[in-house]
């Protein structure tokens, strides 16, 4: 199966790209000029010039326009040729260009159809912009694994007891079973655990660290690649709200079959003006992602090589429930897809 192209997609956080700043980014294996005009107004072009293909990212940027390095054409933010040094402007000057939309702090980039992209369908990252200066950190991982090897992480968070023991695990996720639900093109799961020992990075923040939580962990995947997940923990017996709440994405953007733009944040729900953990978090999240995440999943890529994981017939667990659905409704869609596209 290929890529999904009828969907919005995470190009970049929308702070990569100042007044003037352009970004080139191959996604869902396309080479991309992303750019932003000085009115805050964003492009996204094949990023080649339709002359001799040279690279309009190596080319000058002037406010709306970008003038190719090479020989001199000049576009706008829409790929229209503006300026052609060496003759008339014709159609056959202009670039291909996809629709972007800023939302919750990210630009989204549509890479289907442009007459079917609509806005209302970004999925919902409200906490990204509910979240304050002090409560909130991000970050991007270029990773050397496929986007659904990455998605299998997020979905079976088991990993944590043993790939974070010191952090993110504890033994909870483990030893309680998950509930795993199909929410139309979406995947839900969720890990409810009573009376358990709290994940190393929300027990130091208890009462008594040593005291048994009641916990929450949830995430609801997308079919391109967004993934929200919620995790939360509170003394034994005590109300949600009076706890630890937290609501992150993790975001896999493909770049390639077997190269991947991960996007992730953690938004917190509890100490919002805490600057000092606030840091620490960061830096902590950061340190499990790059360091123990990326390292054993890229590994896992090498092994597998252009192999599809399924197609070598992998031994399944109860734990891979969620991404197995979820691998199986995204093959689902890229057939339906498919199907529409020969009809059309």
């Amino acid at each position: 199966m290929g890529f999904l192209r009828q969907k919005w997609y995470v190009a970049a956080w929308a702070d990569e790209l100042p007044a003037g700043g352009r970004l080139a980014r191959t996604l869902l294996g396309e080479p991309l000029l992303i750019w932003r005009a000085g009115d805050g107004r964003v492009g996204a072009l094949a990023d080649r010039c339709p002359h001799r293909y040279a690279p309009l990212s190596l080319g000058r940027c002037d406010g709306d326009t970008i003038t190719c390095g090479y020989h001199g054409l000049r576009f706008d933010l829409a790929g229209a040729c503006v300026e052609n040094p060496h003759g008339p402007i014709t159609a056959a000057l202009n670039v291909p260009s996809f629709p972007v939309v800023e939302r919750h702090r990210v630009l989204w980039i549509w890479m289907g159809d442009p007459d079917r992209a609509d806005p209302a369908t970004i999925p919902d990252l409200w906490f990204v912009d509910a979240a304050t200066e002090h409560s909130w950190s991000k970050g991007y991982m270029h990773t050397a694994a496929g986007h659904k090897l990455l998605e299998d992480n997020i979905l079976d968070l088991s990993h944590a007891d043993y790939l974070h023991p010191d952090t993110l695990g504890g033994g909870a996720l483990t030893r309680t079973r998950a509930r795993v639900e199909e929410r139309g093109e979406t995947i839900f799961v969720e890990w409810l655990a009573v009376n358990e020992r709290p994940m190393p990075v929300f027990a130091a923040l208890m009462p008594s660290p040593e005291a048994p939580v009641d916990s929450w962990t949830s995430v609801l995947w997308h079919p391109n690649g967004v993934m929200v997940l919620r995790a939360g923990a509170t003394p034994t017996g005590m109300a949600w709200e009076s706890g630890l709440d937290s609501w992150n994405a993790h975001i896999m953007t493909p770049e390639t079959a077997t190269t991947t733009h991960y996007f992730y944040c953690n938004c917190r729900q509890y100490r919002t003006d805490d600057a000092a953990l606030n840091a620490a978090m960061a830096a902590g999240l950061r340190a499990a992602f790059e360091r123990e995440d990326k390292p054993m999943i890229e590994a896992q890529q090498r092994r597998l090589g252009a192999r599809e994981l399924f197609d070598i017939r992998p031994a399944l667990l109860p734990i891979d429930t969620a991404s197995v659905r979820a691998r199986r409704l995204f093959d689902r869609l890229c057939a339906d897809e498919a199907a529409a596209a020969g009809t059309n």
